[in-house]
């Protein structure tokens, strides 16, 4: 039986304008321009650096941001981690709390694999499940999380912070590693506040907190506004999308993702249909009332989606219409999850492919 999800997608020196779509492509020298971008302003500033590879989810690239500068990188699940340890990083933060004993197991090995892995945790029911696994064994490095306004996990006070910070140092097989955040754009002062709070807790304890970290590409230009933050994480500023451009993070001509269309219908005068749908577009508004900016035609609004249509509402261009046939590239409102829809990524220079990439971590999200 043929495997569709091996099949030949490209070859270098293709015409990216010949792909059969839809087919998420990236533009190599906006995605150089990104990745060197930000290293610069996390050099100029003092911070290292901790990309984000859930964006990606690709070893090829965390290797090019690396190579820029990057300290280590920063996944979300044990699974993904697994992959970027298999391909040589040795420095991996993973955001999440880690519950379960099969997860445990799993993370014991990396722990062996690689030299410097940290995970968090925000309750005493987490560290306790991390302790009673990783006792007698190589230590395992541990940093709170910390909600300074993102809303998601994290402990809601410094002295919270302070007493889990505690609970890590005097369990046996954990080391305090530090404080995470991942905090709510333009709100540089508060986490700042939150932080210097946290860090006297520490001294008064006599704890040292060697790492911490900030994070999020929404506050990626205000990093330096944190100066108590010793790195900063993020991962969507590698290609861009939608909801950067809106926040101001960067122009249109940054965005190194695109997801190429093919008009396949067009019903009325006011409506055209193509080939991308729920399965090739993210569903993610992120505030938006559409689906994706179409390039060269910005009055146009991808107004729904299912799984393999998606509907444009014409009414409100003025000029010239898609017409059937014309492919389309697409702007997504987010790129981190168009990366889990698709097994490769095709890359290009000037329209020409000049390699595929394999997505090794799609849909590791466990």
């Amino acid at each position: 039986m043929h495997d569709a999800s091996f099949a030949v997608v490209a070859r270098a020196g293709d015409r990216i304008a010949d792909l059969s779509t839809p087919r998420p492509v990236i533009d190599e020298d906006r995605l150089a321009a990104n990745i060197a971008r930000v290293q610069s302003y996390m050099d100029e500033h003092g911070l290292n650096f901790r990309p984000h590879i859930k964006t990606h989810k690709i070893p090829a690239l965390a290797v090019a941001q690396i190579a820029a500068g990057a300290k280590g990188i920063n996944c979300q699940k044990v699974s993904e981690a697994e992959v970027f340890a298999e391909a040589g990083f040795g420095d991996i933060l993973i955001t999440f709390n880690i519950i379960g004993q099969q997860k445990l197991e799993r993370l014991a090995r990396l722990n062996e694999k690689i030299p410097a892995l940290k995970v968090v945790a925000d309750s005493e029911t987490t560290i306790d499940g991390l302790a009673a696994h990783f006792s007698g064994h190589k230590p395992l490095t541990v940093l709170v999380e910390c909600d300074t306004g993102g809303g998601r996990c994290g402990v809601q006070r410094p002295e919270e912070a302070a007493s889990l910070a505690r609970r890590i140092a005097a369990a046996d097989g954990l080391t305090f590693g530090g404080i995470v955040t991942y905090p709510k754009p333009q709100s540089a002062a508060s986490v700042e506040a939150f932080i210097t709070e946290t860090l006297d807790c520490l001294k008064s304890d006599g704890i040292d907190c060697p790492i911490v970290s900030n994070g999020g590409t929404p506050s990626l230009f205000e990093a330096h506004l944190v100066p108590s933050a010793t790195e900063h994480r993020a991962g969507t500023y590698i290609y861009n999308d939608r909801q950067m451009v809106r926040m101001g993070h960067c122009t249109e001509d940054d965005c190194a993702m695109h997801v190429l269309a093919t008009v396949v219908s067009r019903p009325t005068a006011d409506r055209a249909v193509i080939d991308a749908g729920s399965k090739a577009l993210t569903s993610d508004l992120q505030g938006f009332s559409d689906y994706g900016l179409i390039v060269g035609y910005p009055q146009a609004r991808i107004s729904s989606l299912s799984e393999e249509h998606g509907v444009i509402d014409l009414a409100n261009c003025t000029g010239p219409r898609p017409q059937i046939g014309e492919k389309l590239f697409i702007i997504p409102n987010h790129t981190c999850v168009v990366s889990n829809l698709f097994d490769t990524m095709v890359f290009h220079r000037g329209g020409v492919v000049t390699r595929v990439e394999r997505v090794a971590a799609r849909g590791l999200v466990w």
